[in-house]
């Protein structure tokens, strides 16, 4: 079993299911009392924010490529940064270490394109919506199309991870609101959703859509377990 290396706290909310999630895995495949091999390295979320809000993503990706050279250090086959958002620094990531970067976008592409599906909607923070990080990596390599919410949609998504979910807080109006967008996605003719924010799971279970929705965490948290224990 390979040792796994999180970059975790953004927000620490949903970087406990990671560890959840890679135990279950070892121990239904391994039995016994195998557990998963992981080290953590946990930031000051409030940190990373203040540098995402003012565009400093250079300053965010040397915060981030020091956590996984620390990770790399204390022996970790491999790294993962634990949220969609902070993939954007990826490439910092991935010319700084030797060991592999485990990319959440490939962990939902496959799984999109597993499932059968070329058009999906894509929910996350204003960045991962917006910008072209996330959805171009899904286009190239999976040759998937990406629809995303209106404006005023993408606002309110934006504003419920923030100002709620990194917070712990889960309304039943926000989840109200969600399932509206998802069906206003579904009228555009998304066939799924990607849940690109590791925090939205939290809110959105596959019960609360009529369509496929894709939890980027557990997705993540599956590519790291074959990996590990490959």
């Amino acid at each position: 079993m390979k040792t796994v290396g999180l970059i975790g706290g953004m927000s620490w909310e949903s970087t406990i299911p990671y560890y959840r999630h890679l135990n279950k895995a070892a121990k239904q495949r391994l039995g016994g009392l195998h557990s998963a091999k992981v080290l953590l390295y946990s930031v000051d979320f409030a940190e990373i924010e203040v540098l995402q809000r003012e565009g400093d993503w250079d300053g965010a990706g040397r915060l981030l490529v020091e956590a996984a050279l620390k990770l790399e250090a204390a022996g970790a086959d491999c790294v993962a940064i634990c949220t969609n958002t902070m993939h954007k620094v990826a490439p910092a990531l991935e010319s700084a270490l030797k060991v592999p970067l485990l990319h959440i976008a490939d962990a939902a592409g496959q799984a999109v394109r597993t499932a059968g599906l070329d058009r999906v909607g894509l929910l996350g923070t204003s960045f991962t919506m917006e910008q072209d990080f996330y959805k171009g990596r899904l286009a190239e390599r999976f040759g998937i199309e990406v629809l995303v919410p209106e404006p005023e949609d993408r606002e309110l998504v934006h504003r419920v991870i923030y100002g709620e979910l990194c917070l712990g807080e889960i309304r039943d109006a926000s989840r109200l609101a969600f399932q509206r967008i998802v069906e206003a996605l579904a009228a555009r003719g998304a066939q799924g959703v990607v849940l690109g924010c590791t925090e939205i799971p939290l809110l959105l279970e596959p019960a609360d859509s009529a369509l496929p929705l894709f939890d980027t965490t557990a997705l993540h948290a599956g590519q790291l377990a074959d990996w590990a224990l490959a």
